[in-house]
């Protein structure tokens, strides 16, 4: 997006690619779909990405969704809003979002040179002079690239098989720039015991997932989460993870409690609980349980709340009765730890918002610098709005340093 936008301002342009091909992160986000946007309005949006979206309103003010849906429109990619405003090719193919990437780079006269790993910025008296590649690369024709702006567009450190191995952090930190600690984040959890293990496979939607850290409620989503071998993934466990992750760094204790039944407070759900005993009071507690929680969760309620799943309904004591309810508003998992960068969806941290110029994307420390993406310090939710942010911040980046200015 960069390059297409600075060659279309009529800069020269090329592309350094350290892989085979570029856009292979885009190629398998979304699961292959890739979620490009999001249909939320623009104060949500910013929310989204915590106390440093305010960074990216200048961006967002010259390029935003809408204007993302038109430029793929008119690259003959047609885009399909979902549930949850997620916003996706009708293909539901993401190589056509790389496809039509590149065909807009090519069209502009932008060359890309593969297989071309830069090893550090030129810098001279406070003004960027290019780039030094690691060895005679490719079709260029020596170890020096001579430019008069460069723009970091790296990504992070999450996926690092498609590139991402946090070469950008290296370039930014040789200019002078602070980096932000980078951790993973929208990054599944693995969770004590084997009750994630015995769960495998199994999604549960519309409940409620609180964050707790040292006993305390921090945050708390409601929506769609999966069990896996490991431990805990799936939407609303991912939008938690950067909290989660965060609480492990600083060694706190971290529980996450599941609301299987949000609809119902304590007191409706007792009546409901009081009405099926009623109603089946002959009927073994484990029969009974299928009314209420997938199949897979029945034998994790019986061990947990330690009731005799022969026990008939009506011989269920009024104190067994409210441990179930308890537990079915308060089932936990204690967290023990995250996946790597190889799981995470994108990298926390990077490049220090503070000395980057939220107009231009400029570098506030280095002349002709700039930088775009998941290089820089944002991270938000799931749910297509840190692609939005990245190619925001690529078309702000690449205007600017074609013009040297903001246009």
């Amino acid at each position: 997006m960069a390059a297409g936008q600075a060659a279309r301002q009529g800069a020269d342009v090329t592309v350094l690619e350290k892989m085979d091909a570029p856009c292979r992160k885009v190629r398998i986000t979304g699961k292959g779909r890739c979620n490009l946007t999001n249909t939320a309005e623009l104060p949500d949006f910013i929310e989204r990405f915590g106390p440093n979206g305010r960074f990216l309103r200048q961006a967002f003010a010259r390029f935003f969704a809408e204007d993302l849906v038109a430029f793929f429109g008119e690259l003959g990619v047609s885009i399909d809003a979902e549930r949850g405003g997620r916003v996706f090719p009708a293909s539901e193919r993401a190589q056509d979002i790389a496809d039509a990437l590149e065909t807009c780079a090519a069209g502009c006269g932008v060359e890309i040179a593969t297989q071309v790993a830069v090893k550090r910025l030129s810098i001279c008296e406070g003004k960027v002079q290019g780039v030094r590649i690691a060895e005679r690369q490719s079709a260029l024709a020596g170890p020096d690239c001579r430019a008069d702006a460069v723009i970091i567009a790296t990504g992070g450190l999450s996926y690092p098989a498609t590139g991402s191995t946090g070469d950008g952090y290296r370039l930014a930190k040789q200019a002078g720039h602070t980096i932000i600690p980078t951790r993973p984040a929208l990054v599944p959890l693995v969770t004590a015991g084997k009750t994630a293990q015995r769960l495998q496979g199994l999604s549960l939607r519309n409940v409620k997932v609180k964050v707790l850290i040292d006993g305390k409620k921090r945050t708390e989503k409601f929506g769609e989460m999966l069990f896996t071998h490991f431990g805990l993934s799936g939407p609303i466990i991912l939008t938690v993870s950067n909290m989660v992750v965060d609480a492990l760094t600083r060694h706190q204790r971290v529980e996450i409690s599941i609301d299987l039944k949000p609809a119902l407070d304590e007191q409706k759900l007792d009546a409901r609980l009081l009405r099926d005993l009623a109603a089946s009071g002959k009927r073994e507690f484990h029969t009974l349980l299928k009314e209420l929680l997938p199949k897979k969760l029945i034998p994790v309620c019986i061990d947990q709340t330690k009731i005799d799943e022969m026990t008939k309904g009506h011989q269920l004591t009024a104190v067994e009765r409210r441990r179930l309810r308890d537990w079915l508003k308060d089932f936990r998992l204690t967290v023990t730890d995250h996946r790597s960068f190889n799981q995470a969806i994108i990298t926390a941290g990077g490049v220090d918002l503070r000395e980057v110029d939220p107009r231009t994307m400029a570098s506030r420390l280095v002349d002709g610098l700039y930088f775009a993406g998941e290089v820089l310090d944002l991270d938000g939710e799931t749910g297509g709005y840190n692609l939005q942010a990245a190619f925001s911040t690529g078309w702000l980046a690449g205007r600017a340093a074609a013009s040297g200015d903001l246009v």
